[in-house]
């Protein structure tokens, strides 16, 4: 039975947002600290009350653009949770971080409040990528802000974003053994996609670049796991690669879809209350969400049951994503009930019989051939 809990504190801004991101980040010219302090305390009070009995095995600062935050608000708020829950004494406390060298510089501060692991968003260690990304920092800087993660902290990752325009095949797997002469057990490497509403949608539509083919981009994550694979540090999610040990525990919480908690704006939670698992989301604007936290709107009025059929969607949606499946065990805790009766069973005996999926004597899990199709499967299965 897992038993993981995390809490995931949103940190909404950025310095300027990526043409790629659809994240809920936003660029503001001042922002008020001691208000944000204030208030990220305050919410945490709030949801306090329907998980008191839980043990925090996992903290996750994410955003935006968390390496931002002054330092003293992340102390403030480890503290805090220290003071309302019991702590794994292993808690990990993750820190997400831009390369750019004054955040570089706020690393030993971070260390000190508490974080003890960070992942930093690199996304390429090429110049003309990293500026066709949009990014504000450059190879050097990546490289920097790498070294001093790796001696202020026991853990640390980074990201990469391939099937870049015209990128070939060669030219990532000499960027990727790149990263790897780096030393980090922990790696996230995610396939450029082209999500509605961003700039990079108008700007794909427009002609302005071209993307790999569906044949291009299997080719690139089949090479990028042997790569992975051969070097020890084997993919256990579809996008993410660690050395045995290493995994990120926060999101395996979500990936195993226990329990979490999640504040600032636009934070989602999932928690189990009287035999339910109920779903909470805070209002994504920064100010909209400041109000009510000042108003001391009744928010969690908003937890709402999450009804069966979406629960068995969201739970083999994390849970496929990971390598070893769902084991069939948790599907008869989580539901009561066996895989077959849940997902439809001619739907089930197709992706078997293509080779996509199989069922064993103790899990359901996705072969590669499944991973790489990971988007059209859960389709197949649900719509």
């Amino acid at each position: 039975m897992h038993t993981s809990f995390g809490i995931y504190i949103h940190w909404p801004f950025c310095v300027s947002k990526c043409p790629y991101c659809d994240f809920n980040s936003h660029v503001r010219e001042a922002i008020d600290v001691d208000l944000w302090q204030k208030s990220l305390l305050a919410d945490l009070h709030n949801i306090h009350k329907f998980s008191k009995d839980k043990v925090v095995t996992s903290v996750f600062f994410g955003g935006g653009t968390p390496s931002l935050m002054p330092p003293k608000i992340a102390e403030a708020l480890i503290n805090e949770i220290h003071k309302l829950w019991q702590v794994d004494p292993q808690i990990e406390i993750t820190l997400e971080a831009n390369p750019n060298s004054v955040e570089s510089q706020k690393f030993s501060d971070f260390s000190k409040a508490g974080i003890n692991r960070v992942s930093i968003g690199v996304q390429s260690l090429r110049q003309k990528d990293l500026d066709f990304l949009g990014r504000k920092h450059s190879v050097t800087e990546a490289y920097k802000a790498i070294d001093i993660a790796g001696k202020e902290f026991n853990r640390f990752s980074f990201d990469l974003i391939y099937t870049r325009p015209n990128q070939t095949l060669q030219e990532w797997e000499s960027e990727l053994t790149e990263a790897l002469a780096i030393g980090t057990s922990h790696l996230s490497l995610y396939q450029l996609t082209i999500e509605q509403g961003t700039p990079f949608n108008l700007a794909y539509h427009r002609g302005d670049f071209s993307m790999p083919d569906n044949d291009k981009s299997a080719d690139f994550y089949e090479l990028t796991n042997k790569i992975m694979q051969d070097r020890g540090i084997p993919a256990y999610e579809v996008s993410n690669y660690a050395r045995p040990g290493q995994e990120c525990r926060h999101n395996l919480t979500y990936w195993h879809y226990d329990d979490y908690l999640g504040i600032g704006p636009g934070a989602h939670s999932r928690i189990s209350l009287d035999g339910h698992k109920h779903a909470l989301r805070r209002h994504r604007s920064p100010e909209l969400w400041l109000q009510h936290i000042r108003d001391n709107d009744k928010i969690l009025e908003n937890l709402k049951i999450i009804d069966p059929t979406l629960k068995a969607e969201e739970f083999f949606m994390m849970g496929l994503r990971l390598t070893k499946g769902i084991t069939l065990d948790r599907v008869q805790q989580e539901f009561d009930k066996p895989v077959h009766d849940i997902l439809k069973t001619t739907k089930i005996d197709a992706l078997i019989q293509e080779g996509l999926m199989i069922i064993d004597d103790t899990s359901i899990y996705l072969t590669p051939a499944g991973l790489i199709r990971l988007n059209k499967i859960l389709q197949f299965l649900f719509y």
